[in-house]
Formats: C-alpha cells, sequence, structure tokens
C-alpha cells in the first residue's frame, strides 16, 4: 500500500539526495579499493569534477599506499580536505570553456607522467568535465581557437561522443595519447561515467583509452584550417579499466528509495529523446498516463543553441518544456538535475516544475515559449521558483529525471 506523500516537491528532493549520496565519488572510489586493493605504492592522478570526492576515498582506503599525486578540479569543487594532502598537488581550471589554467593543468599532467619512477605505478580517477579542465593542444591551436570550437560543440547538438572525437583530433593527450607518457608502467583507470552506454573511452575525451576510428563529423568552415588530426592511436598495454559509478546506479538508488518511503517506482531507462525540449514534454505526457507513483529516467539531453542565448542549461530547458506540458496537472511534479550540480554555465543543478509553475512565471512576467526559443529557461524559472541550488555534489553520472504521480 503507498503511503501518502505530505509533499511532493520535498520527496523529489529527498530521492535525488538518495540518488547523489549512491554515487558519491567517495564512496563508490573507497568501496571498490576496499574490494580491489593497490598490490603497493602508487601515484595518484584524479581528474573531472568529482576529483576531489574521488580522491578521498584514494585516502580512506589506500592512504599509506599513496607516494604522490595530482589533482585537477573545476574551479570552486575543492571541497574536502585532499588538498591539504602534502603528497597531493591540486589545481583548479576552467568548466564548461578551458582556460589557461587548463592548458597549465595539462603541462601539469604530463610533466607528473614523465618525472614519475620508472617502476611506478598509477591509479587514474577521471570523471566528467576533464575534457575542459586539461588540454594541451597540439601546435597552432591557440585557447582562443579552443574556446571557441568548444562555444560551438556546447551548443552544436552532437552526441558526446561526436564531441569527444572532435576535442581529441586537436590535443595531444586526448583520444587515447596521454596513454603513451606511462612508457608501458602499469596503470588502474576508475571511471565516474557521464556519458551515454558508460563507453570509458567517451570518459574524459578519452586520455587514456583511444575511441573507434570514426570519420569526424561536419566542422563549420571557421575551423577548417585548423591542424586536425586524423591518425588511428594504437591502445597500450598495462591498463586496467573499471567504471564506478554510473546513471543506472543513481536510477536504482531512486527507485530503491521510493519503495522505503513506500512508493511504488519505475525505472524507465534512458531519456525518451536526445532533444532536451522533446524530452520533457515526451516524459510530460508520459507521466499524465502513468501509474502512481515515482518514475524515473537518466541520461543526457542536448540543446541547439541560438545566436544569442540567455542563461539556462539542458536541465532547465527540459523541466519548462515539461511545465508547459503539465498545465492542468496539478498533482504531478517532475525533477530535471544534473548529478554533479550543475547545468549549463549556471551554478544551478537544474529545477523542479509541477502543474502549477506556469502560472508562477506567468505572473512573475515571463512567456515560457519566449524564454525556451532564447534557450532563457532560467529566467523563467527564477520567476517561477523553480530552480534547484545544491553546489559541488562529488559526483558527475549524467543527469536525473524524476517525476510523482500521486
Amino acid at each position: 500500500m503507498r503511503e501518502p506523500v505530505a509533499s511532493p516537491r520535498g520527496m523529489l528532493l529527498d530521492l535525488y539526495r538518495q540518488a547523489l549520496a549512491a554515487v558519491h565519488g567517495r564512496a563508490c572510489v573507497r568501496a571498490w579499493l576496499k574490494r580491489h586493493p593497490m598490490p603497493g605504492p602508487f601515484h595518484l592522478v584524479a581528474l573531472g569534477k568529482a576529483a576531489d570526492a574521488m580522491a578521498a576515498g584514494v585516502l580512506d582506503a589506500a592512504g599509506e599506499s599513496l607516494q604522490s599525486g595530482l589533482l585537477v578540479t573545476r574551479h570552486g569543487y575543492l571541497e574536502e580536505a585532499v588538498y591539504r594532502d602534502p603528497r597531493i598537488v591540486a589545481l583548479e581550471a576552467g568548466h564548461p570553456l578551458p582556460d589557461e589554467q587548463s592548458l597549465a593543468a595539462g603541462n601539469a599532467l604530463q610533466l607528473f607522467l614523465e618525472r614519475a619512477p620508472p617502476d611506478a605505478t598509477f591509479l587514474f580517477l577521471i570523471s566528467g568535465g576533464t575534457s575542459s579542465l586539461v588540454e594541451a593542444p597540439v601546435s597552432g591551436v591557440t585557447l582562443a581557437d579552443l574556446r571557441q570550437l568548444n562555444l560551438w560543440l556546447i551548443g552544436g547538438g552532437l552526441p558526446i561522443g561526436a564531441m569527444n572525437r572532435i576535442r581529441a583530433a586537436l590535443s595531444r593527450i586526448k583520444g587515447g595519447r596521454l596513454a603513451a607518457r606511462l612508457d608501458g608502467r602499469q596503470a588502474t583507470v576508475l571511471f565516474m561515467s557521464d556519458v551515454p552506454g558508460d563507453v570509458m573511452s567517451d570518459i574524459g575525451s578519452g586520455l587514456l583509452l583511444p575511441s573507434a576510428p570514426d570519420p569526424l563529423p561536419e566542422i563549420p568552415a571557421r575551423f577548417a584550417a585548423l591542424p586536425w588530426q586524423t591518425d588511428a592511436v594504437p591502445a597500450r598495454p598495462g591498463l586496467e579499466a573499471h567504471i564506478v559509478a554510473s546513471n543506472r546506479q543513481a536510477r536504482a538508488a531512486v527507485v530503491a528509495a521510493a519503495h522505503a518511503m513506500g512508493q511504488a517506482a519505475w525505472n524507465h531507462g534512458v531519456f525518451p529523446a536526445t532533444d532536451a525540449a522533446i524530452c520533457g514534454e515526451v516524459i510530460a505526457k508520459t507521466l499524465h498516463a502513468a501509474e502512481p507513483g515515482v518514475h524515473v529516467w537518466g541520461g543526457e539531453t542536448t540543446v541547439k543553441l541560438p545566436e544569442h542565448p540567455g542563461q539556462g542549461g539542458r536541465n532547465q530547458h527540459l523541466a519548462l518544456a515539461a511545465a508547459r506540458s503539465l498545465t492542468g496537472w496539478p498533482d504531478i511534479s517532475l525533477l530535471s538535475a544534473g548529478t554533479d550540480g550543475s547545468d549549463g554555465a549556471t551554478d544551478d543543478a537544474g529545477a523542479l516544475v509541477d502543474g502549477s509553475s506556469l502560472e508562477r512565471g506567468r505572473d512573475a512576467g515571463y512567456d515560457a515559449d519566449g524564454c525556451l526559443e532564447r534557450a532563457a529557461a532560467a529566467e523563467f524559472l527564477e520567476g517561477s521558483g523553480d530552480l534547484l541550488h545544491t553546489g559541488p555534489t562529488g559526483s558527475n553520472v549524467m543527469d536525473l529525471v524524476i517525476g510523482y504521480k500521486p
């Protein structure tokens, strides 16, 4: 028998928090290392938006064996006590666009590997955001080139695999090229997956694992003169790779938590559409006809940005599109949020909307259709009081949409 819910919005927030706890970098890395201890002294490389949380798991489980470490994360994402450990050099760099610190981090990464002992063993921790945070462009490519290219990629609507093939084609370390710096030394790689299908060579643009040699997608003419690399990169021996956290785990945690609350729950798997607005509309209409209870989806959508976009991210875009279709259904609530605590270039994780969101936003003077056309969902959702702010979460396993129908 289902329990009555006094606050559907409060319940969705609680389910989201429990999902984040299930894929927190510290807990997931610590658990993996407890089951698979490092065989001896090792050197640590932690990269991505969850780098410090994942590194904290290493210190919990295998701290005495750590010889040295390099950690690179997003500006403002150093929250653990990891950076106080004298063995670890902690750097911050730009996201979603690379900055000067991203180039400095790329140089630091290569030097760290080159200067490690010839018999060193490495433990790599790689999470989403690495593509922007650590970079070493090929000769002839400037930081301005990289920023312009990434601006196009962010708003171009390409799937993540295609985006990362493009990034790797201008990099000396991506697309598996960093593995050459290991010089045959042993390395274990623990991934937190932020890509569809958990394709390890797509996480962080495949620093250590080359992707399939597919042709590059069509590139705008303004980038045609850049020195693109299209040569195949061989896989290197001595690499052991594992995924320790994924969107699948987060969705399973939502279902388990809902059951513990006395709610029926359904895991619908990956998002039903790639475009964020279409996905929001489809999910909202699915909830109209759904069985009562909690429903969860996961994955990553895209938003094709206009020439002069407003503020917002793909989760806010999805949520606002869903809110239009939830009008007239006052009892249905929907949360759409990134598991990393950010959404696009904003500091909000996403939004939590319901059947009254459109009315609240209109009363505040905003037009939902216009905001969606301008990719400015944040403006409307701030007016409707539906933005969701978490700060850094210690995780990054793509996005979650959690819906509730009483």
